[in-house]
């Protein structure tokens, strides 16, 4: 017989009985119709709207690798299964799944049947491949009843369990470890983390944000809080790549998924599991992406998707002596939690969204329905799932997977295993910690969206359609006004660079402002986008979005004072029919000016008491339109360059 294919080993295994069977049974009906009436193209497409597809495919995992598999490619908001894709591929994976649907169904409960569950001889349930072993010659499994379901789906959420557990044990390879601090610039990022930390103590403009998720004048962090930020910002921006469909190894045309690939011996030493293959849509040629699971071999390739994005951080993390947790969202993403010694709690760090103690985004962010989400290191194992939510009750109603008892025990049994030879001052630190951990859990979250965006990884049509997209959070309009020592001196003049983020207050002795939008007054479909591949940085339009507005006020009313001159230096860049239309108005009149590299003067507006600096994106062509219109693009390796200024000369009013 044919080894299963990866994507139906991962639906049978990652999912209760009840989520598998139904998945499966839409997944042979997909291949059923094509099978039968391969010309009618009604059937070679799959609408990712569809209510059936997104509350039956969707969430459940390996799904939609079943497809991929098959030969479907994403196609908007379509998956299509091409002429060329071979139907032998469909028809083979459509008898693996009849064949995977014919043995759980052996042992899924039909009603009114009663046996008592099988557990292992230390109390946890056992489901029937671990109690027989599959394909082993045993007696036929009797019916069971809705208990054994329940102990059915208990099993597989501990064969979850017990794989996170395992996968933390590779971080404490002494040799790796050095292997990645051999990649990491280390002294680069310490220097980095220096800079932060002074910048906090530095008058700050209202609105910044220097990185957290938290109010700024809470915050006690220390270097190596600092280190951490600058650790995930250069892991998202330097060195990992993320990766839908990888170019094309001979032309680096664009590729279309065509199925799944048998991985090689060297490939499967390296943990390379899962194999895709992609067809050049340019010249044809094919291209494996392996999804490596080895951290070490990670720091190699550094590509991949969320897992091992996490996977290569989290080994990045503990080779730098942080504690660290690979953290497993049964939703179907990844991402690590640090611990903070100067803040003696464990904070959220995802390095595909370089974003830090920011644990709402997923769920207020990008919308998403959490369950479960585990926490495994090599001391613990821990159900944060309150750490990311601010609504347990809507919560609560999702997580049927396993009896929440159940897993309370079985987590501190897992726990306690990890804990018996413990050194003892080690244990009771660990325990201080938990119980604290517990309090957090229990203390109620503002889930008011700010700085909660929606998902940046993976493709639009990806994101749409698993809702993660998120919406625009609101921003509160700033304003700049005169300080004392501006009015005094007759010029207020700042500086924005897209590189590092942040607005400099030069005539405010050089105060920085962390986050584009923090000194913005308006702005619509406006993102801040990072080209890893070309190490370039701008602002864009959100994907999808037809046009976009952003403006800047100047206000110098009651304070005396009025425009004696203005000189502004408005960088942009613009492809195929892309336009930038920038304006600079006072109540009185509109003055437009072409913007540009060069620090220019505008004129018409001497003696105005206010201003806004406004700027318009519209045009471009095709699916990446919002593209072609860009401000303040700038190298990622550029240090010098100021893409934004405005420098205004006062004078008595």
């Amino acid at each position: 017989m044919a080894p299963v294919t990866s994507s139906v080993q991962q639906l049978v295994n990652e999912n209760p009985p009840k989520d598998f069977l139904t998945a499966a049974e839409l997944l042979i009906k997909f291949a059923s119709n094509v099978l039968k009436s391969p010309h009618d193209q009604k059937y070679r497409k799959i609408r990712l709207g569809n209510p059936t597809v997104e509350n039956k495919l969707l969430p459940v995992s390996g799904a939609m690798e079943c497809l991929f598999e098959m030969g479907f490619v994403e196609d908007g908001e379509f998956l299509s299964l091409p002429q060329s894709a071979p139907l032998s591929v469909l028809s083979h994976m459509r008898s693996q799944l009849e064949t995977e649907r014919a043995l759980a169904a052996r042992t899924t409960p039909p009603s009114g049947a009663s046996q008592g569950p099988v557990v292992s001889s230390d109390g946890v349930p056992l489901g029937p491949t671990q109690a027989t072993g599959r394909g082993a010659t045993s007696a036929p499994v009797a019916p069971v009843n809705t208990d054994n379901q329940q102990m059915l789906s208990e099993a597989t959420f501990f064969r979850k369990l017990q794989s996170g557990m395992q996968t933390v044990l590779v971080y404490e390879n002494a040799r790796l470890q050095q292997k990645a601090r051999d990649v990491i610039p280390i002294s680069q990022l310490e220097e980095e983390a220096r800079e932060t930390l002074a910048s906090f103590s530095e008058p700050q403009e209202a609105g910044s944000n220097p990185g957290t998720g938290s109010d700024p004048g809470a915050l006690s962090l220390d270097i190596r809080d600092c280190l951490v930020l600058a650790l995930l910002k250069w892991f998202k921006t330097s060195f990992f790549k993320w990766v839908d469909a990888p170019a094309c190894k001979r032309c680096g045309g664009k590729t279309s998924f065509q199925s799944g690939g048998q991985p090689t011996a060297e490939e499967l030493r390296y943990e390379g599991n899962r194999v895709e293959v992609y067809r050049c849509n340019v010249c044809g040629e094919l291209t494996r992406f392996v999804r490596y699971n080895n951290p070490g071999k990670l720091l190699e390739t550094r590509e991949g998707r969320c897992g091992e994005w996490a996977n290569c951080f989290t080994l990045c993390c503990r080779a730098l002596g942080f504690e660290a947790r690979y953290v497993l969202d049964w939703t179907d993403h990844v991402w690590t939690e640090v611990y903070s010694e100067s803040q003696q709690r464990w904070v959220h760090c995802d390095p595909c969204e370089n974003a830090c103690d920011k644990p709402l985004i997923y769920e207020v962010g990008w919308g998403k329905k959490l369950t479960y989400i585990i926490a495994f290191s090599v001391d613990d194992i821990e159900d944060v799932t309150w750490r990311y939510s601010a609504d347990f009750e809507a919560l609560l109603s999702r997580r049927k997977e396993c009896r929440e008892m159940w897993l309370v025990k079985t987590l501190y049994n897992l726990d306690k295993s990890k804990w018996t030879s413990m050194p003892e001052g080690k244990k009771n630190q660990r325990l201080k910690r938990k119980v604290a951990e517990l309090v957090e859990f229990m203390t109620p979250k503002k889930a008011d969206g700010k700085n909660l965006s929606g998902r940046s990884t993976g493709s639009v049509e990806w994101r749409l359609a698993r809702g993660e997209m998120g919406t625009q959070p609101a921003q509160e309009a700033f304003t700049f006004t005169p300080t004392a020592n501006e009015k005094a001196e007759g010029c207020l003049h700042v500086q924005y660079s897209c590189k590092d983020d942040a607005y400099t207050r030069v005539s405010s002795g050089n105060a920085k402002t962390r986050g584009w939008q923090a000194c913005v007054n308006e702005g619509e479909n406006i993102f801040r986008k990072e080209e890893l591949d070309w190490k370039m940085v701008y602002l864009a339009r959100t994907e999808g979005s037809s046009s976009a507005t952003i403006s800047w006020k100047f206000d110098f009313a009651g304070s005396g004072l009025c425009v004696d001159k203005v000189d502004v230096r408005a960088d942009h860049a613009v492809y195929e029919n892309g336009k930038v239309t920038w304006t600079l108005c006072t109540e009185e009149t509109c003055v437009p000016f072409t913007g540009g590299p060069q620090l220019q003067t505008v004129t018409g507006i001497s003696g105005a008491t206010s201003f806004t600096l406004n700027v318009h994106l519209t045009g471009g062509r095709g699916g990446i339109a919002w593209q072609h219109t860009q401000l303040f693009r700038q190298s990622m390796e550029d240090s010098e360059v100021q893409p934004f200024e405005v420098k205004v000369i006062l004078k008595k009013h």
